[in-house]
């Protein structure tokens, strides 16, 4: 009988290692990027009478990742638990063709935008769905069958439709609509070269159109909806202002009191250019009810401002990409680094990063 105790034996084999705890990745969705289905950049570059083309050929033919989704998808693996919200690119809808081709436009690009998102949800968490606005009825209706059939989570919009300010009464089926909806809705500048500096001029220079002029743009948007009483209407919009709320934040010492004043300098010749619906608030207290994203490219203390005026709960992650030197990349690094040289608490940046968008868009979003 064989002694085991005393048999020699094999030494015990080596247990591996416990596995380390994977640290979680923290969620980022970036509410505010674009993209170009290729279906789209197919129809607009076929469009060869167009002016609003000419320049968007220019600015954008030589970013891949607008339109290859295989470079768009390289630059986001560098970002660990980074996914987007996409709209489409510029230029609006309304300023090519007729209202009929431009229905048609933004009818297929939802299409494209809603195929996407459900093809990689991995990298898109929805979409905010085009609309062309020379047919208010039209883009009632285009929202309704995005948001009801394709389910977009939002729309997008520019600051006027064709030099025409979103506050005339014709707007209004649509701020309607898209409260009821209680969709996001973006809001992204929209100027040319064709808009001078100066009115003895005839065009813009050195681009003043595109660096400060889209920041004109989308402040006069913000005060014509607060004047307008857009937002005395319709209280529940949840309007994204590209480029962290824009001039306003930076401005607010000067907008509070100087809107409390509101026509007590005007001469009586010039009321009408004051008179508006009754607001029942101060008018800084309407812009405060905007929400900004971090889309400043690497200005922290532009986005410091923006976050002590707004407040963390309005404030989200948005990188604009992919329109960065880098082209696609950049903005979205420096827009990560900024939000996190921030002073924050934790569960602020967390709100900003993501949860703040999941909180506007309400279980839209996908997981």
């Amino acid at each position: 009988m064989t002694d085991h105790a005393s048999t020699p034996t094999a030494p015990a084999p080596r247990r591996a290692a416990a596995a380390r705890p994977q640290q979680p990745v923290d969620e980022k969705i970036d509410a505010f990027c674009h993209i170009l289905p290729r279906t789209c950049a197919d129809r607009l570059f076929a469009l060869d009478d167009v002016p609003a083309l000419a320049n968007l050929r220019r600015r954008v033919m030589d970013i891949p990742a607008l339109v290859d989704l295989d470079v768009r998808f390289r630059q986001m693996d560098e970002f660990p638990g980074y996914r987007q919200l996409i709209n489409l690119a510029a230029p609006p809808a309304e300023d090519f063709g007729t209202p009929r081709s431009a229905a048609h436009y933004v009818r297929m690009a939802n299409d494209a935008l809603a195929d996407l998102t459900a093809r990689h949800p991995d990298r898109f968490a929805g979409f905010c769905a085009a609309v062309a606005l020379t047919d208010v009825d039209a883009a009632v209706a285009e929202l309704d069958r995005a948001v009801g059939e394709l389910g977009a989570v939002g729309v997008q919009i520019y600051t006027h439709v064709r030099g025409h300010s979103l506050d005339e009464h014709r707007f209004a089926p649509f701020w309607a609509r898209a409260a009821e909806l209680d969709v996001l809705v973006q809001v992204h500048p929209c100027r040319n070269a064709t808009w001078p500096d100066y009115p003895a001029e005839q065009r813009s220079r050195y681009e003043i159109w595109w660096t400060l002029g889209w920041e004109y743009d989308l402040s006069a948007f913000m005060a014509r909806v607060v004047f307008g009483g857009i937002l005395e209407r319709h209280p529940s919009l949840k309007l994204l202002i590209h480029h962290g709320g824009s001039m306003i934040p930076h401005f607010s010492g000067r907008i509070g009191p100087g809107w409390d004043q509101l026509g007590s300098r005007t001469p009586p010749d010039q009321q009408a250019d004051i008179e508006g619906p009754p607001l029942s608030k101060r008018p800084l207290d309407y812009f405060r009810m905007f929400y900004a994203d971090t889309a400043l490219f690497g200005a922290p203390h532009a986005l410091r401002c923006a976050l002590e005026f707004f407040g963390p709960e309005r404030v989200l992650f948005a990188s604009d990409s992919p329109y960065d030197p880098e082209k696609g990349p950049g903005y979205v690094r420096s827009s990560i680094a900024d939000v996190n040289r921030m002073d924050l608490a934790p569960h602020e940046r967390t709100a900003i990063f993501a949860g703040n968008l999941r909180r506007l868009t309400a279980g839209r979003l996908l997981d």
